[in-house]
């Protein structure tokens, strides 16, 4: 196809030729200057092809392997080679001529020639006309084609589809073939003088299968039943075969790449467009942030190691995949019905025996079914109706992992508020129990129930035993855990000391009671309820840390709720009719499915559009907030939003494999990659736990020694225990001591240091204008060395605004006026943010809420708009008698600049805007394509707006060019600001945006930003992110857009405003309330001073321990300073409380 010069030749050659009935797949190739068309023999041929794209300006030349025509002519006066020259001379300059061979001694012509671009009668007339008489002998054209249509029993599997297939590409005369499985079909084209239906029946037969004729279209058969054989078995299976324009097919395989490299849609048409070239392969299609290409070949013909290969000198890293996870689908069906055990079987069984099922199961407890399944064979609509014809009601289940999840955070949080209580109804009663008995009790008083038993210890093991069993069970299970993967943590401590306290109180006070003493032993039942309070409380208050106002996994939540829940099925007939519609669940929809999609209405799968024009917004992808113009051949993506027109799509990736489940997938794996910050709290627990029982047997062990040696240094601390005998009051003693030492040192100061300081320090964010979310965060922030912020919306206001006006016209004076109230007038018809961001500014300036009329109302996508303005004149006439524009404050700045003379007049010139006038607003090829002619001197003006990253439009009035209008999203006033800021506090800052390279440039210039990365896709940015991780930096994102969320949760903290999207805010670590960048420096600030004070936690619990620890094992009894075990009980419980006064000490 020569005379192609850019984009828009391809796209017209492409949409013409695809609209040629018989026409199958179109492929245009700018580079190559090659069209590659498959088409229906029966129905179309290269000549009509030819035609269409001559036609649209373009010269066409047909490759030689299209079989040509031969006709023998008789020549009168062909006495001589001059003669015959002259012949052939004529002959072989005409159109479709491909050899003349003359026989002088015959007079005789023989001509090979193309049948579509000549015939042989005017051969004859050609040869007649230059001078020799001659009629045609002999022609002989290129073979006849038929389709027929054959019933085919006994298929079971792929396996006897692909057989199948490849008998019947062997049989000579049979130039194409098609196996549909699911109808039981072969549509079969061949050549009736070498092959007849009777042998291809036979062939089939003789496979082992029962056939017979269903169907037959002759090749010269007008029918529109006729209507491709080939394209019917093609729409009722979800396999895709290709038949190429020379006939033969071979059996497919299928293969899976991964691409990495790929940055936008014309990497992925790179890719797909150079697979297609290579010989064998059918079908390329490729998903740009799953990172993968599915491609459909002929292994005879070439293998994956090629496409790989082939993909890799395109530049991009590409390696084979091996996972069976990417050939099969998977769906959850909730099944009704099922009363038994029969049921269940019978259903497994029907489902299995559906052609490409592997694998099905169903519960009857749950009412569930879950189904893996061939998508290139059936599809989730197949399985259900399999089981709805069986009597049951089966639909999509609709449980997404996102609900489990939260509803898992939120039994965590009910989990340690029930323990707490219970420990706190248990501990308050236990503190006045000691209180009361060592204060107000006399001594005779602790031993008057039974011998041994005191009324103060029978209350003690009252109050303790629930709490051991109840509140201390969290605890005791992953201390259990722990030791079995040979690790301390903190649970082991808390187990180890209440255990002990406990079960030694326990076989203390039996012993007591067994011996009939006449007293009651001291006991450490005390420790187990004050212990656990303080612990529950902890943890209780880490969670709510954690989970905050805002769940993290509810934005998985929102991720999920863009994707549509219903989509419109439609069928069409031969004629590319619609035939059907039909509202089906979004998760029934299979591959390659036609789905309608009305304005408003969200686009359910990634497709491309098979018929429509429309404007679909894309932010969840961009980032960007102007829709995209979409037609015919463009790609969607799952949860955009169709604004205008209505769009016929096919599904080309559904369920998992879409754009918006890719961002879904890159989000989840992002959020269950953090570690909490409570995990140091543990380390040094691993270290202090096996310390302070050496410490504790080490206590043992001295006082032992000590006691034996010199049982007065015992009975001058301890005194004498009437009863006992002095070995039984050094056991006492020793272990006593031993046991303070273990209950002194619980960790609950440790356990209490990071909770208490994130709960103060996420309410003091919050009071500020800052939700913080969890520990995590607040710990990272200060270790940030890197800011990246993205465009739209987060360093600019995120809505486009009028910035530029230039006029050509006759006066300087109130003519932008004029051009605004017509512009505005024009663009008071569209929902385009850039016609919202004119006439909402024209109304301003006008001050006026209704602008002129407008008919004939026309827009263009990606071109412009066309109408007919009236009415102006009593707008103009009541703003001209109002204030001027230096006079109004309220507007925004706009640039008004006189370009050139024109014919737009004054807006205060009477009489001038009477009438009604034609105006034009759109782009140069819109006034190009309305014969506008647009000055150099504009044109260059235009280039300079949009090296700014500025959107330029023009204008024309009655035919004339009136005006050039720029419109930008402008930075946030606050923005330049920051950004210097945070540079002067040693941050590195970075733009990272979905946006051009050239308005991103621009925009980082004004802020002062000096590097930038533009044009990055959501996976992508995430992979920007850690790119400046890898450098060694800490790296905090600042965004607001869906688009955002991987990167906000990839990267060490993310930051999201709280007038971004939901789902920016639920990935984010902290979200700015005020959506004001300052707060991106008092959060730094409140971060620093608050891991700040959990390190100031940390120390007080440190030496809390350094010194109790001494106290409680006895180091300074000499010195007449020493701890009893109430004593360590109230020290334990005074520690907790002295971490919290230092966490309450940050609201100040």
């Amino acid at each position: 196809v020569g005379g192609m010069m850019c984009n828009d030749c391809v796209s017209k050659v492409k949409t013409n030729v695809a609209k040629i009935n018989g026409v199958r797949r179109v492929e245009v190739s700018l580079d190559d200057g090659r069209a590659n068309v498959t088409y229906e023999t029966t129905q179309t041929d290269p000549h009509a092809i030819q035609t269409t794209v001559n036609e649209l300006g373009f010269v066409v030349t047909l490759p030689e392997k299209i079989q040509p025509s031969s006709a023998t002519l008789s020549v009168e006066g062909l006495n001589c080679d001059l003669c015959a020259l002259s012949v052939q001379r004529v002959l072989t300059s005409k159109a479709g001529v491909i050899s003349v061979t003359i026989s002088v001694e015959e007079r005789k012509v023989l001509v090979d020639f193309y049948g579509y671009e000549v015939k042989a009668s005017d051969l004859c007339r050609f040869v007649y006309n230059a001078g020799y008489p001659a009629v045609v002998v002999s022609e002989q054209g290129p073979p006849d084609l038929e389709s027929a249509l054959f019933s085919v029993a006994g298929m079971t599997c792929m396996s006897c589809v692909n057989s199948l297939e490849g008998l019947l590409s062997c049989t000579e005369g049979v130039e194409g073939v098609r196996v549909s499985l699911q109808d039981g079909t072969a549509a079969v084209v061949f050549v009736p003088s070498m092959v007849t239906t009777s042998q291809i029946v036979e062939v089939i037969n003789n496979a082992g299968f029962e056939c017979h004729v269903k169907h037959r279209v002759p090749g010269d058969s007008s029918d529109s039943e006729a209507t491709p054989l080939l394209k019917t078995a093609s729409v009722k299976t979800a396999s895709v075969f290709l038949l190429a324009a020379d006939g033969r097919n071979e059996p497919l395989e299928k293969c899976h790449l991964h691409v990495r490299g790929m940055t936008c849609a014309s990497c992925v048409s790179a890719v797909e467009k150079n697979l297609l070239k290579l010989e064998g392969v059918a079908q390329a299609l490729v998903s740009l942030l799953a990172e993968r290409a599915e491609v459909k070949y002929d292994p005879r013909k070439v293998s994956p190691l090629q496409l790989v290969e082939v993909t890799c000198d395109l530049g991009y890293q590409a390696s084979l995949i091996e996972d069976l996870e990417y050939q099969y689908g998977e769906i959850e069906l909730s099944i009704k019905g099922m009363t038994c055990a029969s049921c269940v079987s019978s259903i497994e069984t029907a489902v299995l025996k559906q052609p490409g099922v592997t694998k099905a199961s169903a519960s009857l407890s749950t009412q569930r079914g879950h189904f893996v399944f061939d998508p290139e064979v059936t599809g989730p609509r197949h399985i259900v109706h399999t089981i709805e014809e069986m009597g049951f009601e089966a639909a999509p289940a609709g449980v997404n992992q996102t609900d489990v999840d939260h509803l898992t955070h939120a039994a965590e949080i009910r989990k340690w508020r029930r323990a707490f209580l219970i420990s706190l109804l248990c501990g308050v009663p236990t503190m006045a129990v000691m209180v009361y008995f060592m204060m107000f009790a006399d001594t005779d008083s602790h031993c008057c129930l039974l011998p041994g038993l005191s009324l103060e210890n029978l209350l003690l093991f009252l109050f303790a035993t629930p709490v051991q069993f109840v509140g201390g069970r969290h605890f005791y299970l992953p201390a259990f855990r722990a030791l079995r993967h040979g690790m301390a943590n903190m649970d082991v401590l808390v187990m180890l000391a209440t255990n002990i306290s406990y079960f030694y109180s326990v076989a203390v006070l039996a012993y007591f009671m067994a011996a009939q003493a006449d007293h009651s032993p001291m006991t450490f039942f005390d420790t187990v309820p004050m212990l656990i309070v303080f612990l529950c409380l902890g943890r209780w208050m880490e969670h709510l840390a954690k989970a905050g106002p805002r769940h993290t996994s509810d934005a998985l939540t929102k991720l999920i709720s863009l994707q549509a829940t219903e989509a419109m099925l439609v069928t069409l007939d031969n004629q590319g009719e619609v035939v059907t519609e039909k509202r089906i669940d979004v998760n029934l929809i299979q591959r390659n499915d036609l789905i309608k999609v009305i304005p408003g209405e969200k686009i359910p799968v990634d497709g491309k559009v098979a018929r429509g024009t429309s404007n679909v917004s894309e932010a969840h992808i961009t980032g960007e907030p102007v829709p995209v113009a979409k037609e015919v051949g463009s790609a969607v993506m799952a949860g955009s939003i169709n604004e205008n027109g209505v769009l016929l799509v096919n599904a080309t990736h559904v369920g998992k494999d879409t754009t918006l489940a890719q961002i879904v997938k890159l989000v989840e794996e992002a959020q269950s990659s953090k570690a909490p910050i409570q995990q140091l709290a543990d380390r040094i627990a691993g270290y202090f736990v096996p310390t302070v029982v050496l410490l504790s047997i080490l206590t043992l062990i001295v006082w032992i020694v000590v006691g034996f040696s010199r049982i007065e240094i015992i009975h001058k601390y301890y005194g004498t225990v009437k009863g006992m005998s002095d070995s039984e009051v050094v056991m006492q003693f020793a272990f006593q001591c031993a046991l303070t030492v273990l209950s002194i040192a619980c960790p609950c100061a440790l356990g209490l240091a990071t909770p208490t300081a994130v709960m103060v320090g996420t309410g003091v964010g919050a009071t500020n204008g800052i939700l913080i979310k969890g520990a995590e965060p607040l710990e990272t922030m200060c270790k940030v060395k890197c800011f990246a912020f993205d465009k739209t919306g987060t360093i600019t206001r995120g809505t486009p605004v009028l910035v530029y006006v230039g006029l050509l016209s006759q006066a300087r004076a109130s003519s932008s006026r004029a051009l605004l109230a017509l512009i505005g007038t024009a663009e008071s018809g569209s929902e385009h943010p850039i016609a919202k961001a004119i006439s909402s500014y024209a109304k301003q300036l006008l001050m006026t809420d209704i602008l002129g009329s407008c008919e004939n109302f026309e827009a263009v996508s990606g071109l412009g708009l066309s109408c007919r303005v009236g009415n102006l004149s009593g707008i103009l006439n009541v703003a001209s008698d109002k204030s001027t524009e230096s006079d109004r404050p309220d507007l925004p700045l706009v640039e008004v600049q006189h370009i050139g003379k024109g014919t737009l007049q004054d807006a205060s010139h009477e009489g001038a805007w009477d009438g009604t006038h034609d105006v034009l607003v759109g782009n140069r090829e819109w006034m190009k394509q309305n014969s506008v002619v647009v000055p150099a001197f504009v044109d260059s003006l235009m280039c300079k707006k949009e090296m700014l990253g500025q959107t330029v439009i023009l204008c024309s009035v009655d035919g004339e060019l009136a005006g050039v209008l720029a419109v930008s999203d402008t930075p946030k006033p606050e923005a330049r600001a920051t950004v210097r800021a945070l540079k002067e506090m040693g941050f590195k800052v970075v733009l990272l945006t979905g946006d051009n390279r050239q308005t991103a440039s621009a925009i980082a210039q004004e802020v002062g930003i000096d590097e930038v990365f533009a044009q990055v896709l959501p996976s992508h940015k995430a992979e920007k992110v850690q790119q400046l991780q890898t450098r060694g930096l800490k790296v905090a994102m600042v965004g607001d857009g869906i688009n955002d969320s991987p990167a906000l949760v990839h990267a060490d903290v993310g930051i999201a405003l709280s007038n971004g999207t939901d789902v920016a805010i639920e990935a984010a670590d902290l979200v700015l309330i005020r959506n004001n960048l300052y707060d991106v420096i008092a959060a730094v600030d409140l971060s620093r001073k608050t891991v700040r004070r959990i390190r100031i936690n940390f120390f007080l619990a440190s030496i809390y321990n350094l010194v109790g620890i001494p106290l409680a094992a006895g180091v300074f009894m000499p010195f007449g300073v020493a701890l009893l075990p109430w004593m360590g009980a109230a020290a334990m419980a005074l520690s907790s409380v002295s971490v919290v006064t230092s966490s309450l000490l940050l609201y100040l």
